[in-house]
């Protein structure tokens, strides 16, 4: 059995908030792992788990009332948005990522969708390489922001320079023999 053989992923739960935050913990209090489980169970999401051996070692999250940003609006206005992707350091480039989106891409169809966008930090070349080999083609550059609080209380800011990118939706038997790389 290989190694993604025994990767499963399905939506996150409330149980596993506590394991998400000990296994790939995230900044923020609450953490973003909570902030992306509270827009899933308002109906504007699916947070994604990946999990080996009983053991979360990856997320993403699709936003089904797209990315926020004025500059993603304007160039594809409320279309799905995928983000938050991340493996855990060790495991990366084992098919998780690529795993975890295919699944998004999944539900995507499933709600009727035709395409999924994502964004990507312009100083992330492997990210970008991926999104590429999986067919995702760039719209428009943007600045995505956040704000989260730490365990301390204290605000902070982030604004990334990325590209936002944008895959159109084909049933999974043509992706399958469509021509060209994968």
């Amino acid at each position: 059995m290989d190694q993604l053989d025994r990767t499963g992923i399905r939506p996150c739960r409330a149980a596993d908030l506590p394991l998400l935050d000990r296994h790939l913990p995230a900044p923020g209090a609450p953490t973003r792992h909570a902030d992306r489980f509270a827009r899933q169970e308002a109906g504007t999401g699916t947070y994604l788990l990946a999990w080996r051996d009983g053991v979360p070692v990856g997320h993403g999250q699709v936003r089904w009332d797209g990315c926020a940003a004025p500059e993603v609006r304007a160039a594809v206005g409320g279309c799905p948005e995928f983000n938050g992707l991340d493996v855990r350091a060790g495991l990366r480039g084992q098919g998780i990522g690529t795993a975890l989106i295919h699944a998004a891409e999944e539900l995507a169809r499933e709600r009727g969708g035709t395409v999924l966008g994502l964004g990507v930090g312009r100083d992330n070349p492997r990210a970008a390489a991926l999104y590429a080999r999986l067919g995702y083609v760039p719209v428009v550059a943007y600045t995505d922001r956040c704000s989260w609080t730490d365990a301390d209380g204290r605000p902070h800011d982030e604004a990334d320079p990325c590209t936002f990118l944008v895959r159109e939706l084909t049933a999974p038997d043509a992706r399958a023999k469509a021509p060209g790389p994968r």
